[in-house]
C-alpha cells in the first residue's frame, strides 16, 4: 500500500510542478478499491507522511524516482495525451476545400499585434495549415484617421512570428488603381451612383425606402460625377459626394440599402501622402481584394455579418462565386488593455518603455518574455470555430497559456541554479567534490560542472528552516547536511536522506565563479541574484529554467558580464 501511495504521489507531483496533493492520492486509491474509505483513519497519516516526503524532493528527483518505480510512466502519459487529443475539440471541417483554400487575416495598422490578433488570426492560420492553403496578410489602411506608421513593419513581423505561414502581404493603399478599375466595372453594370444629397436628407429617404434623385441619373452623368470627385480644384469638395451601391431599397434591413463605397478624403495619408483623394470604404476594398486573391474561405468576427451580406451583393453583380464565410465571437479579455490608441499615449508619456514593455499584452512583449507561437495557437485551436462571445479573465488565460507554453519549452529548457538571498554556510567535514550535473534531466545529460569543498551559498530562508527543523537537509543532487551548533556533513547518498530528511534545497558553490544575474518580472520589478557559472553556456534569446524559480529568457548580456533575464512563467 505504501508503494502504491508513493507512486501516486510522485505521479501527481511530476504533473503539477513538484507538489503532490493528499486529496488526489486518496481519490486514486478509492477509485481502485472502495474499501479504502473504511481505512482512512489508518491511512491518512501514512498518506500525509509520504506526500510531505515527496514534496521535499526536487522535481528532477521526483521524476527519477517515479521512473525507477514505473519505467512505463512516459509511455502511459503519451498514450493519455493521444487519447485526450482525440477527445479534445479539433478544428471542424470547412466546406468546399477539395481544391485548396485561400484565406486572409486583415488587421488595421493602428499599432502592432496583441493577444486579440493572436486569437482571431490564429484560427485562420490553423485552417490554412490544415488544408495546406495560401494565407494572405492584408493590412487595411484606406482610412487615414487611425494609422500608426511603424505598424506597417510591425504587423508583418508579428504575423511572421505568431503564424509562421504567411505567404503574401498586401497593403490596401498600394492597390488604389485596382479599386478604381473595379469601380469602373460596377458603373458599367449600372450598379453604382454618385450621390450628392445632404446626408440627413438621404437618410430620411432611404429609411422610407425611397430612392434619392441621384440614383436614377444616366450612366454618363454618373461617370462624369465620378471623375469630378478626383478634381480637387474644380470638382467636388470633401463631404459633397459619395459613391453608393445600388442595392434593394426595400430591403428589410435599412443598413443594406444603397450603402456607400467611396468617399473624398483630403487628409494626408501616412503612406501615400496626398497622392489620392478618392478613397474606397471597407466594403469596396475588401470585396475587390477578396476577388483578386481568389479567396475561398473567410473567417471573420460576427459583427461583420451585415458587411458579409453587402459584399455578397457586390460579388453577385460581377457574377463571381462568394467565398464560404464563417463567423466567430469576440474575445473579451478582462484585466488586459488591448487598445492601441490608449497604449500609444502611455508609451509617449513614458509610462511604458515601448510596445515590448513586459507589462503589455502585445505580442512583442510576450515574445520577449519567452512565449512560443504554438502556445497561442493551441489556445485558439481548443476554443475552435464558434460564434459565441468569450469573456476571458486575464489570470485564467495566462494560466492556460503558461501550461501550453510549458509543454513546448520544458523538454528543451536547460536547468540552472540561482540564489536570490544568499546565505554563506560552511559544511564541516564535507569532502571536495568535482562532478557534472545534468543540463536537462531527460534530454541533456551532464554538461554542468561544479567543484566544491565546504563552502556553499543557499537561500537565507532555507537556512533558517534547516536550523529550526534540526533535521537532515539535502543540497539538491549533491550532499546531505544538518544544522545544529554547526553545519555538519551527513553523507552524499540520496537513499540516506529519503524517508528521514526534511527538505531539498538548491545551492551554489561559494567561490568567485558565480555570475551576477537580473530577472525582470511581469510587474516590471527587478530581482538581482547569483547564478552558477554554467550560464556561460547559453546565448541571448534562449529560454532556460532556474530550478525552483521558473522559466526565463536571456534578454541581454551587459558589458560587465551580468546576465539580464525576462521572467516567462513558473
Amino acid at each position: 500500500m505504501e508503494d502504491k501511495i508513493r507512486e501516486y504521489a510522485l505521479e501527481n507531483a511530476v504533473k503539477f510542478k513538484g507538489k503532490a496533493a493528499a486529496g488526489v492520492i486518496i481519490g486514486k486509491l478509492m477509485a481502485h478499491d472502495q474499501t479504502i474509505k473504511q481505512r482512512m483513519q489508518e491511512l491518512s497519516p501514512i498518506i500525509n507522511k509520504i506526500v510531505n516526503e515527496v514534496n521535499s524532493m526536487s522535481l528532477e528527483e521526483q521524476t527519477k524516482l517515479l521512473h525507477d518505480i514505473n519505467p512505463d510512466f512516459d509511455k502511459q502519459q503519451e498514450d493519455k495525451k493521444k487519447e485526450n487529443k482525440e477527445k479534445s475539440q479539433s478544428l471542424k471541417e470547412l466546406k468546399n476545400v477539395t481544391e485548396g483554400v485561400v484565406m486572409r487575416f486583415a488587421p488595421s495598422p493602428s499599432g502592432p499585434m496583441h493577444l486579440g490578433h493572436a486569437m482571431t488570426g490564429g484560427l485562420t492560420c490553423l485552417y490554412a495549415k490544415k488544408y495546406n492553403g495560401k494565407f494572405i496578410l492584408r493590412v487595411e489602411d484606406t482610412n487615414s484617421d487611425n494609422i500608426y506608421p511603424p505598424a506597417y513593419e510591425q504587423i508583418p513581423e508579428d504575423a511572421a512570428w505568431i503564424f509562421g505561414n504567411v505567404n503574401e502581404v498586401w497593403i490596401q493603399s498600394d492597390r488604389m488603381q485596382i479599386y478604381y478599375d473595379y469601380a469602373q466595372k460596377f458603373f458599367e453594370k449600372d450598379s453604382l451612383y454618385v450621390c450628392t444629397c445632404d446626408r440627413e436628407v438621404f437618410k430620411e429617404l432611404i429609411t422610407e425606402s425611397k430612392p434619392c434623385p441621384c440614383r436614377s441619373l444616366p450612366k454618363e452623368e454618373q461617370l462624369a460625377r465620378w471623375q469630378k470627385m478626383f478634381d480637387k480644384e474644380n470638382g467636388f469638395k470633401e463631404g459633397e459626394a459619395v459613391v453608393r451601391f445600388k442595392s434593394d431599397i426595400e430591403d428589410k434591413n435599412p443598413a443594406m440599402r444603397d450603402f456607400p463605397l467611396f468617399r473624398i478624403n483630403d487628409s494626408e495619408h501616412p503612406r501615400q501622402g496626398l497622392k489620392y483623394r478618392v478613397w474606397p470604404l471597407m466594403n469596396m476594398s475588401v470585396t475587390v481584394d477578396d476577388i483578386e486573391a481568389g479567396m475561398t474561405q473567410i473567417i471573420r468576427a460576427k459583427d461583420h455579418m451585415d458587411n458579409a451580406k453587402r459584399q455578397k451583393m457586390m460579388y453577385d453583380v460581377l457574377g463571381v462565386k462568394y467565398p464560404e464565410t464563417y463567423f466567430t465571437g469576440r474575445y473579451n479579455f478582462t484585466g488586459l488593455e488591448l487598445s492601441c490608441s490608449k497604449t500609444k499615449v502611455k508609451i509617449a508619456d513614458g509610462e511604458f518603455s515601448g510596445w515590448d514593455d513586459i507589462r503589455l499584452p502585445f505580442l512583442r512583449a510576450l515574445k520577449r518574455r519567452g512565449y512560443r507561437p504554438g502556445s497561442f495557437l493551441k489556445y485558439t485551436e481548443l476554443v475552435g470555430l464558434t460564434s459565441i462571445d468569450k469573456s476571458v479573465d486575464a489570470k485564467d488565460f495566462f494560466q492556460a497559456l503558461d501550461s501550453y507554453n510549458k509543454d513546448i519549452i520544458d523538454p528543451i529548457a536547460k536547468r540552472f541554479f540561482m540564489i536570490k538571498n544568499p546565505m554563506p554556510i560552511t559544511i564541516e567535514d564535507a569532502p571536495e567534490i568535482s562532478e557534472e550535473l545534468d543540463l536537462h534531466p531527460d534530454n541533456l545529460k551532464g554538461g554542468r560542472s561544479f567543484s566544491t569543498a565546504q563552502k556553499f551559498l543557499i537561500e537565507k530562508e532555507d537556512f533558517e528552516h534547516a536550523k529550526s527543523s534540526g533535521k537532515v537537509c539535502r543540497l539538491i543532487d549533491w550532499l546531505n547536511f544538518s544544522v545544529n551548533d554547526q553545519v555538519k556533513f551527513e553523507g552524499r547518498s540520496y537513499e540516506e536522506f529519503r524517508g528521514h530528511g526534511d527538505i531539498i534545497i538548491h545551492w551554489l558553490p561559494a567561490d568567485d565563479s558565480l555570475i551576477d544575474i537580473e530577472v525582470l518580472m511581469p510587474d516590471n520589478t527587478l530581482i538581482k541574484a547569483k547564478a552558477e557559472r554554467n550560464l556561460n553556456l547559453i546565448k541571448v534569446d534562449e529560454v532556460i529554467q532556474f530550478q525552483r524559480f521558473g522559466f526565463c529568457r536571456l534578454d541581454e548580456i551587459k558589458s560587465d558580464g551580468t546576465r539580464v533575464f525576462w521572467f516567462t512563467h513558473e
